[in-house]
């Protein structure tokens, strides 16, 4: 068993850190199997978060992906809207249920989007570039505010992260390409997995000690990962691996919704 844990989490960080994400529902979903307990499942997953979350964050900015002017907006709604959602009292199950479909629709939309464009045009410019055609809208203040709004109060709501809910958004709005979204993403994830992290500690709870393996499987991971999707692979895979990662998303607020539904 010792093994297992560091290569899962490697595994996790590399294939979320590519498309801009840091992987928490990934290191819940490995820790719950492995059997770890609920106290360090958490805010192991906010440390792992937080360090893949800070390498994807460098690589890329270095890489000139970040759009400040996407993401300063996004921040100030989705912060209180987030504290919000995690005030209220609403049935969570149906929400959780509901969010789970729109994410599959989100998984679906970007195949179906992918194959028949970038399968037929190969040889195109924005192809053989890795850029994307047409998301070059100009971002309008309001949008983007009601966009961070959404997704905090979703994220509050559920406790799942909110980059998962900003990718398919910023992509359907069409107002960055693909690496933008992912650069967006990410310092979005960081900011949030800080302030979670922060919480959880000045709450007066600790942190369980955590294997320096799994620590450096998460740091290599999220190297791996955030290099692949900075620099290295086309936008038809990037593309293709946010649909995976929104599916995983999905299945996971579908299951709990399920669960307690039947309770």
């Amino acid at each position: 068993m010792t093994w297992i844990l560091p290569v899962a989490v490697a595994a996790v960080a590399l294939m979320y850190a590519s498309v801009g994400h840091a992987g928490a529902t990934g290191y819940i979903a490995v820790m719950g199997l492995l059997g770890l307990t609920a106290d360090v499942i958490r805010p192991t997953a906010l440390v792992l978060n937080l360090i893949v979350a800070a390498i994807g964050t460098v690589q890329f900015v270095r890489a000139g992906h970040f759009r400040r002017d996407l993401f300063v907006p996004l921040a100030v709604a989705s912060v209180p809207a987030a504290a919000i959602g995690g005030s209220l009292p609403l049935p969570t199950a149906v929400f959780e249920a509901a969010l789970g479909l729109v994410l599959a629709f989100s998984a679906l939309r970007l195949v179906r989007e992918v194959w028949p464009v970038y399968e037929a045009k190969d040889n195109a410019p924005h192809a053989l570039s890795g850029e994307d055609p047409l998301a070059h809208r100009r971002p309008s203040i309001p949008v983007l505010l009601a966009t961070g709004a959404v997704l905090g109060l979703g994220s509050g709501l559920t406790g799942v992260g909110g980059g998962v809910f900003l990718t398919p958004l910023l992509l359907a709005l069409g107002v960055a390409t693909t690496r933008q979204v992912a650069a967006v993403s990410v310092v979005f994830i960081l900011v949030n997995s800080a302030a979670g992290l922060a919480g959880w500690l000045a709450s007066g709870r600790s942190l369980a000690a955590i294997d320096p393996w799994v620590l450096a499987a998460a740091a290599a991971g999220g190297l791996a990962g955030s290099q692949l999707g900075a620099f290295a692979l086309s936008v038809r895979w990037l593309r293709l691996l946010m649909a995976i990662v929104l599916a995983v998303a999905s299945v996971k607020l579908l299951g709990e919704a399920v669960r307690m539904a039947n309770g």
